[in-house]
């Protein structure tokens, strides 16, 4: 185990040395980081329970958005995380191109469905517009400085996604679909405060990949 604070200037001193002694055969890795008076940890080991339930990084970051507006959940499926940010008491925007899984929530008033192919479409969201941003098992880099920007003030951004390394496991292989080591970090570091940052070999409900962000909006 290597455990050490870093001020935030060494940030980007740090990256390209744990890229580069970064195993993600190792049992556990663990490197925390202090950065803007906030706690990252950077994993290369965990666990994770998937399914219809919400994401576990859901679960514990979500109560950090801000009350009183919209969440969107992007490639939002079955609605696991709509439903839950919804018994918090948010107004949610759930968004994909099928919402099959989500007619069942049509006629609530806190929550819109929104069909669109975001891919093709471009990002439709205006600038300053969600208190959060919920992103799981998606991933369009095209989006990122979207993202960021559809954030208000303070807003939340919880991103979770599968990682380089899980076509060891299965799909998705396709390294479109995966993002490369530190790459959430390193996307939205200059643009939002980093709460908590993991990339994690999971085992439930089977073996994968994953990389996970919690940021907030300056």
């Amino acid at each position: 185990m290597i455990s050490r604070d870093y001020q935030p200037s060494m940030l980007r001193q740090l990256l390209p040395r744990f890229r580069q002694e970064q195993d993600y055969q190792s049992d556990i890795l663990i490197l925390p980081i202090i950065l803007n008076a906030t706690h990252i940890t950077i994993m290369a080991h965990s666990s994770y329970k998937s399914g219809t339930k919400a994401s576990p990084w859901v679960i514990r970051h979500a109560p950090l958005i801000p009350a009183g507006g919209q969440v969107l959940d992007v490639a939002c499926g079955t609605g696991r995380h709509t439903r839950h940010l919804h018994a918090l008491a948010h107004r949610i925007v759930a968004a994909d191109k099928d919402l099959a899984g989500v007619r069942d929530l049509e006629g609530n008033s806190d929550i819109e469905l929104y069909e669109t192919d975001l891919e093709l479409e471009g990002w439709p969201f205006e600038a300053e517009k969600f208190t959060g941003i919920i992103i799981t098992n998606y991933l369009y880099r095209p989006h990122f400085p979207c993202i960021a920007s559809s954030l208000k003030p303070n807003g939340l951004l919880i991103f979770e996604t599968f990682a380089a390394g899980n076509e060891r496991f299965g799909r998705p292989r396709n390294p479109d679909y995966l993002l490369r080591p530190n790459e959430l970090l390193e996307a939205f570091m200059d643009s939002l405060n980093v709460i908590a940052f993991e990339q994690a070999e999971d085992y439930l409900p089977h073996a994968a990949m994953r990389q996970r962000i919690c940021a907030r909006r300056r």
